[in-house]
Parts: structure tokens; C-alpha cells; sequence
């Protein structure tokens, strides 16, 4: 009897843990809704992205980050539209079964259809040791994001002298081969998100987190939907 009563409990536990894995916590929330002038391109809903595939984990095309996060966030984006630019989200909270389908993609080595448009100089199998790909990520604690600018006037992304999620040393902050009007464009997007507390990632010039973030240990799971 008492057996069967500590494997209730345990079932129970279990139960409850997985469901919480599912939803979304109540200190995050929708970015469009939060802010409703930022423009997504959930890049991991789709196709068009290193793998070439939708990603697990993400059911919809909406971006989700922490309340503390997003409220920084549309500080950056109310200080953009003032001088004619906006954000483009690519993408925002991310399950850690998501990063796990990156880990398992990057062990697949024969799956490369999209090498030419995301890593097109490196061999597939070094992704991971050269730290393109790893088993966790800032993404998955949910204060970290990925964007570019947008010129309002046109709806036209900034050219940034590199796509997101391009695999190479041109994605780097101090990579020197750009243009003048290229460094610019990183340079307000960096000292913009500076400004409102935001710090970069060396390198991938679209890769921001909340230097304040709420959840610096814990890595979610809850699916994008």
C-alpha cells in the first residue's frame, strides 16, 4: 500500500513537472503584443534557416521573451521610431528542445542543404567544436534576442554586411572587411541596445541578451505557441 501510495506521488510529481515544462511561465510574455509595432521574422518556424527545416519547439511564428527583457526591449524600439528605424525580431525565447534538434542536426553530417546560404567555408561536422552549435543556450533563459534594423521609411532591413545566423567571421563585431555604412548599422544597433541595458555577443552582431536577466541558471523548455 505504502509502495503504490509513494508511486501516486511520484507519478503525480512527474505529471506536474512535464506540464510546466509546456507552458509558458506567467513572467513572460508575447513580444508583438507587448510591443505592437516590432516586426517578426521567426526564422525557426520555417525553413529559411541553417538547417534548412522548422525547428521542435516552435508551434507558431510569435516571439516571447521575460516581462523584464521586453520592457527593455520596447525602450529600444520607441527610441528607434523617434529617429526612423525599427526592430526585426529573428528570434526570442527558445526550448531547450529546440537547441537540443541543433545539437542532433549538427551531428547529421550528411544534411547540408543549407550550407550555401549559412556556412558555405565550413565542413558541417566542425560546427560544434568551433561553437556555431551548443548544448545549451542564453536563448532557452529567455532574455536573450536576435535582430536587425529596419529603415520605417521603406520597411527595408539595414544592411548589416552579413545575413543572421551566417556561420563565419563576418558575422563578428570587429570584423574589419565592411563598408563605412555597414559598420554604422552595427554600431546603432550595438549602442542602441547598449543604451537600455543590453549586452553583445563578440560573435554574431544580431545576438543580444538583458544584462539584468531574471533567470541567469535556468534553462525553459515550454514550446513556442
Amino acid at each position: 500500500m505504502k509502495l503504490n501510495f509513494c508511486l501516486s506521488i511520484g507519478l503525480a510529481i512527474f505529471a506536474f513537472q512535464a506540464k510546466a515544462q509546456q507552458d509558458m511561465p506567467h513572467n513572460f510574455v508575447y513580444l508583438k503584443e507587448f510591443i505592437p509595432t516590432i516586426i517578426l521574422d521567426m526564422r525557426y518556424f520555417g525553413s529559411h534557416n541553417f538547417t534548412g527545416r522548422p525547428i521542435q519547439g516552435y508551434e507558431k511564428p510569435v516571439a516571447i521573451l521575460t516581462k523584464r527583457a521586453a520592457l527593455a526591449l520596447r525602450q529600444v524600439e520607441n527610441y528607434l521610431n523617434k529617429r526612423g528605424l525599427a526592430l526585426k525580431i529573428f528570434d526570442a525565447y527558445r526550448p531547450q528542445r529546440a537547441v537540443d534538434h541543433f545539437k542532433a542536426w549538427s551531428l547529421a553530417t550528411k544534411d547540408t542543404i543549407a550550407k550555401r546560404d549559412f556556412y558555405p567555408l565550413l565542413d558541417k561536422k566542425n560546427l560544434f567544436k568551433l561553437g556555431f552549435i551548443a548544448s545549451k543556450s542564453g536563448h532557452s533563459r529567455g532574455s536573450t534576442v536576435d535582430l536587425t534594423l529596419i529603415d520605417l521609411t521603406n520597411n527595408r532591413e539595414l544592411d548589416m554586411g552579413g545575413p543572421f545566423d551566417f556561420f563565419g567571421d563576418i558575422s563578428h563585431h570587429n570584423y574589419s572587411k565592411l563598408t563605412a555604412k555597414q559598420k554604422e548599422n552595427r554600431k546603432i544597433l550595438r549602442e542602441t541596445m547598449a543604451k537600455f541595458g543590453f549586452k553583445a555577443y563578440d560573435k554574431e552582431w544580431w545576438h543580444y541578451t538583458l544584462q539584468d536577466e531574471p533567470y541567469r541558471k535556468t534553462y525553459f523548455d515550454f514550446i513556442v505557441k
